[in-house]
């Protein structure tokens, strides 16, 4: 994938979870819990998109 196209994911998910702080009344607590969960959720994306995530899976103890 190219570095262009990671980056413009990364904006895009950016500026939607500061869209959806900014405008969306939640409580303080889901809001929290909603960002760890995108923020998870894109470095775990990242993590695959690098190939990362696919070393530590096939890692034998």
């Amino acid at each position: 994938m190219p570095l262009v196209t990671v980056l413009l994911v990364l904006i895009v998910v950016g500026v939607l979870l500061w869209l959806v702080n900014t405008y969306i009344p939640m409580d303080s607590k889901i809001k929290n819990i909603f960002n760890i969960v995108v923020v998870i959720f894109v470095i775990v994306w990242l993590l695959k998109v690098f190939g990362i995530f696919d070393n530590l899976m096939s890692a034998h103890v």
